[in-house]
């Protein structure tokens, strides 16, 4: 599944985010019902959908004895990572220690990268978006 453009969205009091109509409609279309979140990388939430999100965790290295690493990567990954089912509206509940962790309040924008979506912090994506543009310009 490709993820692409940017929407921009208001959480509500009980921290549920509506998934924007167009990914929404892409979703239904894939049979998907839930996206899995988790801190991603460059510290922001970051949303698989559920079938994307079983296949990358069944393809890391299985072994007896994993690599020390590795481990701790998982350990982390996967205690802070929740299954998040769309309700009947549309929306999804973010956990609070993903939101508090990136600062994310009130405001989120929502963006496609490829094989995932991107929660961020809209004035922090401007700023980063309008810093790429200037460098390649």
């Amino acid at each position: 599944m490709l993820f692409t453009g940017e929407f921009p969205h208001t959480l509500d009091s009980k921290q549920r985010m509506p998934v924007p109509a167009e990914l929404r409609a892409q979703l239904e279309r894939a049979g998907e019902v839930a996206l899995f979140a988790a801190p991603g990388p460059n510290e922001n939430i970051w949303l698989w959908p559920e079938s994307t999100f079983e296949r990358l965790a069944s393809s890391l290295n299985d072994s007896l004895v994993p690599d020390m690493d590795q481990l701790e990567f998982e350990k982390y990954l996967f205690s802070q990572s929740r299954r998040l089912s769309i309700d009947s509206a549309g929306r999804i509940r973010l956990p609070e220690t993903l939101l508090s962790r990136t600062g994310i309040s009130r405001n989120v924008i929502v963006i496609g990268v490829r094989d995932h979506l991107e929660l961020r912090d809209p004035n922090e994506w401007e700023k980063k978006r309008d810093e790429h543009v200037d460098q390649k310009g």
